[in-house]
């Protein structure tokens, strides 16, 4: 982002805020599609449900990890054939809604044989063929042990409703070590073949996560030409002949966004300068960042130069663990600078913490002294939180409703 961007944004929108900068985005695509030929790009909707409309016609597929991410799909208009529905808990009435509506061939994950059960007996039930990936666990409450998901295959057939078109598999994030990677691969490779040879079975798709890095922190070191190469070469010598899609949530969206915050307070407490910005950790999450110890991708505009001092950025939250930045050297830092955070295209503006997976706010009851129980929030749904309003904008870039009005009207308010 160039400082001219900088200034026409913060003046236009305020801060603190959210840039995602869609050419970055599309050339990202495009370079992930060179590097990995032959292979379908899957992006995770929980990375940034903000990027969706900018990604049709992008990426091949969308995962959904909750009834909240799929309202998100339905109003960006992502086909059902597209979407691939996911999630360790699948909510039976959201299930039972998209089966019996159909609405397309959506391709179903199962992360337990209670859960193939209760989509085989929803497909049942409306008469409705499903597809199905059946996902293998890396050894964490996700997915099945190997032996499970050989009970199911051998049992396809008192399923004519379910087709199960291959194996899904994940085992972590951030992962820059291809030697882990091939390691992974000949497992699930290994298994896939097993099914063939014992079952009769011909795994169709492999979605598999590699979980690909982002350098989120200043010095950092990371080739990812050669990784990619080196992973696209491990692809090639996949024995089962399935067809390969890759899950990728912050390798598609990381670098396409940027977080902008301004300085609005500085001061000194027992020798240690302090600078309070109008964000915070409840805006901005950096994977891997502890205690605010490591330096992120961070420039202050206006650009000056001179004698650093190092300064603390905390956030406006009333909490000690609001730190941003731990001994950052700038030079006459003062109130009114902004700091733009770089890579912060995934997760950063849902992961603090209410707003991950788009899933509903609980209810809140209190215990009132003579024990009767009393409702004082009903659940808040938080998926309208996290919608492109791309109809409700004006020409000027403005909301054309109230945010606050439209939250009363759809009862988000304290009961009497």
């Amino acid at each position: 982002m160039t400082d001219e961007q900088i200034h026409t944004l913060t003046t236009q929108y305020g801060t603190p805020l959210y840039v995602f900068d869609i050419n970055v985005l599309r050339r990202r695509i495009a370079y992930l599609r060179n590097s990995l030929p032959g292979v379908r790009l899957c992006f995770a909707v929980k990375a940034n449900p903000f990027l969706l409309q900018e990604l049709r016609g992008f990426a091949d597929r969308f995962e959904v990890c909750s009834p909240g991410e799929a309202e998100i799909c339905n109003r960006a208009h992502i086909p059902a054939a597209q979407q691939v529905i996911s999630g360790v808990y699948k909510t039976p009435s959201v299930m039972e809604k998209m089966i019996a509506q159909g609405n397309g061939p959506r391709l179903f994950t199962v992360e337990s044989v209670r859960q193939f059960r209760l989509l085989s007996g929803l497909a049942e039930q409306y008469r409705k063929p499903i597809n199905v990936l059946l996902r293998l666990t890396s050894g964490n409450q996700f997915g099945m042990e190997e032996q499970e998901i050989v009970q199911l295959v051998q049992e396809r057939e008192e399923y004519p409703l379910v087709c199960i078109r291959g194996i899904q598999f994940f085992s972590g994030t951030q992962k820059t070590s291809l030697k882990r990677l091939r390691r992974e691969l000949e497992a699930v490779d290994t298994f896939v073949c097993a099914l063939q040879e014992t079952c009769g079975f011909t795994v169709q798709e492999l979605e598999f996560g590699p979980g690909f890095p982002v350098n989120y922190f200043q010095g950092q070191a990371f080739d990812e030409d050669a990784f990619l190469a080196g992973f696209s070469g491990l692809l090639a010598g996949l024995r089962c002949g399935a067809r390969v899609t890759l899950e990728l949530g912050r390798s598609i969206a990381a670098s396409c966004g940027s977080y902008l915050t301004r300085v609005v307070d500085i001061k000194q407490n027992r020798g240690q300068n302090y600078a309070i910005v109008d964000g915070g950790m409840h805006q901005m999450v950096y994977y891997g960042q502890s205690m605010a110890m490591q330096h992120p991708q961070c420039r202050i505009y206006p650009p000056r130069s001179g004698d650093a001092e190092n300064w603390n950025l905390c956030g406006s939250l009333c909490t000690v663990n609001d730190i941003l930045v731990k001994q950052l050297p700038v030079a006459g830092l003062k109130c009114g600078d902004v700091f733009a955070f770089g890579n912060t295209g995934a997760y950063c503006m849902t992961e603090g913490i209410s707003l991950f997976l788009s899933r509903a706010l609980p209810r809140i009851v209190l215990l009132r002294a003579e024990g009767a129980p009393l409702l004082v929030r009903e659940a808040l749904p938080t998926d309208r939180i996290n919608t492109s309003h791309y109809e409700r904008m004006n020409h000027h870039g403005k909301a054309d409703y109230n945010f606050a009005e439209h939250a009363s009207r759809r009862g988000f308010y304290l009961v009497p």
